[in-house]
């Protein structure tokens, strides 16, 4: 048995109102991947921020290589070589791939920065991490998500470390991207680092790693040998029930068309897209990263300029004029975009102010704020959805990723839409919550609503869709009904445009 490189014991965090962590024991060996599993607001994070440096524990002790380790922040940290490639992306937009890869050692000669030299390095890493079609000096905010998140896991595996925590690593990649980086993590592991792994993906822990402790309420409830668990057993410690045999969606019978969308063609990005969704249907949408799923349905909700392509809502006989994101509010349309940090959420306001952004009318009268209504409002979602927060007047900034992202699931919710486009709705979110959402998605449906669902993981769109439209390339390349599809077909269609299938 390989030896223990770093130890936690007794380890407490406390937030104002929340308990994040209490008495923790926790530690890691010398070429293992050790998982940290649990629902939102566990305290998974919290307990590698901890070992990362960039929080202090109220209680407990640390040791490193049998030495104390009481890091004073992330630099001290990484000069123990220990690293954190976090959930939240933490990368510059206006810098390059290369700058943000490179940012804390930039290569120079007599005071300027050596762009060769820095570009070179980069395509090194970028390669390893399946980024090798992207130019190293593009910048950052020009790449969808999936790629802003390679590019975070390509500037923590190009330093060596003793240790790497990997924060939901794989939230936004797609099934070739995920075994990249599991190549170089195998990698790692035959050097000796050890890796601290989170995911919600519970398959991914049972294929990835070595042990797994879970968290329930701050507390380490379980630490075992991941090949003595199977998927169900590791869910049942998380959450105390068998999600496996809960019932999902089932076939129904669709209503009226909602959106119907001809000829949509977004520079080279999106082309020729033609697709219907109806009342009281979820639409899945499939594909691989750079496909245009996302591009598509910002230009149905007018976020990107479509250079042609008719949209008609509801049935009319003529084109709905949505020209900017206010006319498709405005027409019935919400967008979850895949980004809820930067495009979804406004970080420094409270939770009630979030949920209300998108219908502030209904809280006001007279042009005032009646803050008592828009704590009901507040207070009614945060039940219906289990979002966990001290209070609606705690800041959204405080909370988990995945209660971030139920706080915007709240906002359109609230706003009652009757199409609704969801952009990766589950990334980032425990599988407890996603059967939470899985469930609301399709309560949705029955209600009449029209529902797009855009995934990247192709089990859930399976469970929760009628239909699934797979697009390659910029354009639609095969609709699926429920009962025609497998994973097989669907990745095949993805491809089609790639490989001339």
């Amino acid at each position: 048995m390989s030896k223990i490189v770093f130890k936690a014991s007794d380890i407490s965090k406390s937030f104002p109102g929340v308990l994040a962590l209490c008495s923790v024991d926790f530690d890691l060996r010398e070429g293992e991947v050790h998982a940290l599993v649990g629902e939102n607001g566990a305290g998974k994070s919290t307990l590698v921020s901890i070992i990362a440096g960039l929080q202090s524990p109220d209680s407990g002790r640390m040791q490193l290589d049998e030495q104390t380790y009481q890091p004073g922040g992330k630099a001290d940290a990484e000069a123990h070589g220990i690293r954190m490639v976090m959930q939240e992306l933490h990368l510059i937009p206006n810098l390059s791939v290369a700058e943000n890869i490179f940012i804390e050692r930039l290569p120079s000669r007599f005071g300027f920065v050596n762009y060769k030299k820095l570009n070179c390095a980069a395509r090194q890493v970028m390669q390893r991490v399946g980024l090798g079609d992207v130019e190293p000096d593009v910048q950052v905010r020009l790449l969808g998500v999936g790629q802003q998140q390679m590019v975070e896991i390509a500037a923590g595996l190009s330093r060596r470390c003793r240790i790497l925590a990997l924060d939901e690593p794989t939230a936004s990649l797609t099934d070739r991207e995920i075994e990249l980086l599991f190549a170089q993590i195998g990698k790692l592991k035959a050097e000796g680092v050890g890796i601290i792994y989170i995911s919600h993906r519970i398959e991914e822990v049972i294929d990835i790693a070595d042990r797994v402790t879970v968290l329930r309420d701050g507390k380490a409830v379980f630490t075992g040998q991941t090949s003595d668990l199977s998927p169900g057993e590791i869910i049942f410690k998380m959450v105390g029930r068998d999600l496996e045999q809960e019932q999902l969606r089932h076939g129904s019978k669709p209503g009226p068309v909602a959106l119907r969308v001809e000829g949509l063609t977004v520079g080279g990005k999106v082309r020729d897209v033609s697709f219907e969704v109806c009342r009281g249907e979820i639409l899945g949408v499939a594909g691989l990263m750079g496909s245009g799923r996302t591009e598509t349905m910002r230009a149905v909700f007018g976020a990107d300029k479509a250079d042609r392509g008719r949209i008609y809502l509801y049935g009319a006989d003529e084109p709905a004029g949505i020209r900017r994101p206010r006319d498709a509010v405005r027409n019935g349309i919400a967008f979850l975009t895949e980004d809820r940090k930067e495009q979804g959420l406004l970080m420094s306001l409270a939770v009630r102010k979030n949920i209300s952004l998108a219908r502030l009318g209904n809280v006001s009268r007279f042009g005032w704020l009646d803050v008592s209504k828009e704590r009901a409002v507040a207070g009614r979602h945060v039940d219906a959805l289990s979002i966990r927060c001290s209070s609606t007047e705690q800041t959204v900034g405080e909370l988990s990723g995945g209660n971030q992202q139920k706080v915007v699931i709240a906002k359109w919710m609230y706003r009652d839409c009757d199409i609704l486009i969801f952009d990766e709705p589950t990334r980032g979110i425990d599988v407890g919550a996603k059967f939470e959402i899985y469930h609301m998605l399709a309560d949705l449906a029955e209600k009449g609503k029209a529902i797009i669902f855009i995934s990247s993981d192709l089990k859930e769109l399976m469970a929760v869709c009628d239909r699934i439209m797979v697009m390659s390339a910029g354009s639609v390349a095969e609709t699926f009904g429920r009962g025609q599809w497998s994973r097989e077909k669907i990745m095949s269609a993805a491809f089609s445009e790639y490989i001339g299938v």
